[in-house]
Formats: structure tokens, sequence, C-alpha cells
């Protein structure tokens, strides 16, 4: 029997809990891991080159779009920068940039709450300095990515598209 396309893309995690715009049910337990396995896990996970990321990548070079990755003179280093067009592209994971932070960040222990607290203090930050140098900012997130790259792909697109119409005008 064949799994159905919503089954097989279900991941889970905080995404996965509860109805939408309801909290997440229990609260933090502890760490069920040591010290040690916990930070070696936590070290193999990676800020560049994520699967998001390539997704997208992959599909802006075969439609030949010239993009660039990780600029490191703008506020935040945008995962994809067309600088022509002065637009940055965030492709935000769900967990360390808090998506729908607020259901479920009473399940994390203090040390976590801040940390990604403070990602997201930070991403405000990051595009507020950004558009206040003229630049147009799109967040996508992990998970919109992994259900429908092919939608974000459109809204990446349909922003090009406007933005070459202002100029032109």
């Amino acid at each position: 029997m064949k799994k159905s396309k919503s089954i097989a893309l279900r991941k889970a995690g905080h995404r996965s809990w509860g109805q939408r715009s309801c909290p997440v049910p229990g609260m933090h337990a502890g760490d069920i891991m040591s010290t040690e396995k916990r930070s070696a896990l936590m070290s193999r996970i990676r800020s560049k080159g994520t699967g998001p990321e390539r997704a997208i990548g992959l599909q802006l070079r075969s439609r030949r779009l010239r993009f660039e990755t990780h600029s490191r003179d703008l506020p935040g280093r945008p995962d994809v920068v067309f600088r022509e067009r002065k637009i940055a592209v965030f492709i935000d994971g769900d967990y360390w940039h808090g998506w729908r932070f607020a259901l479920w960040e009473h399940k994390l222990s203090t040390r976590w709450r801040k940390k990604i607290a403070q990602n997201r203090e930070r991403d405000l930050r990051n595009f507020r300095r950004l558009r206040s140098a003229g630049w147009r900012v799109l967040r996508l997130w992990e998970h919109q990515v992994e259900r429908d790259p092919e939608a974000c792909l459109a809204k990446i697109e349909r922003l090009l598209k406007n933005i070459s119409r202002d100029v032109n005008t």
C-alpha cells in the first residue's frame, strides 16, 4: 500500500504538535542525553548548505538566475542574494529561528528558550537593517521549502518580476 503524500512528508517534531495556533501540551522534562552526546549531536548541525538551501539553489540555477549565497557584507548574511535587484532571501530552519515559537517555547529548557529568542531578535534586527538600506527581504521557512519548493520558487520569481517592473518604470 502506498503512503499518501501528506503522511510521507510529515516529520516528528514541533510542526506536527497540536492544532494551528494552539499551544503544544506538556512542559520541559529535561534532556535525555548526556552533555557530551548532546554537544556531539548539535555540532553536526550546519548553518550553510542545508537541504532547503540546496533545493532552492538548484531550482534557481536550473532557471539560469544569477545570485550570490551568504554575502558577508549584508546584515544577517542572507542565504540567497540578488544584488542587482536588492533582494535578500532567508531560508530559515523552523527550530533555530522559532517558527510559531510562542506555541512550543514552554517545552524548552531556559537555555534553549533564550537562544531561540535571541535568534529571533537578531533576525528582526537584520531584516530592519536590510529594509532601511533599500533591500526587499523574503523569508522562507524550512517546512515551506520541504513541502512545496516550487511554490517557494514562485514567490522568489514574483518578487524578481515585481522589482524589474519597478526598475523599468
